[in-house]
């Protein structure tokens, strides 16, 4: 393994899914990551989903970076964070709200539990 990893696709094997059907809002989201990193509760890699909408629920944190498409995620409170290709943000453990993928929407992430 190579102290140096690009991060493209081709990283990782892609995992397809959906999420779970009773967080399910609107229309019919699938995901596929890609996880090129896995160690000591890190994660990072790149995820994509079609459109649609969810409740999201975080115990982790989480920086994303938005590849392409257009995305909105609401919180609990009522605030809309609207995103789109280069926006980068954190989401910290104890969010709660709605991802809504506008446009197919692809970010790079980096995941800590």
């Amino acid at each position: 393994m190579s102290d140096f990893l690009r991060l493209t696709p081709e990283a990782a094997e892609a995992e397809v899914e959906r999420p779970a059907p009773e967080k399910v809002l609107a229309g019919d989201p699938v995901f596929t990551t890609w996880n090129a990193e896995e160690r000591d509760g890190l994660y990072c890699g790149i995820w994509q989903s079609t459109p649609g909408k969810w409740r999201i629920t975080y115990d982790e944190w989480e920086y994303c970076r938005i590849l392409e498409g257009r995305s909105v995620i609401t919180s609990d409170d009522g605030t809309a964070y609207p995103l789109a290709a280069g926006d980068s943000f954190i989401l910290r453990p104890g969010f709660c709200g709605t991802w809504e993928v506008i446009e197919t929407t692809r970010k790079d992430y980096v995941i800590r539990l």
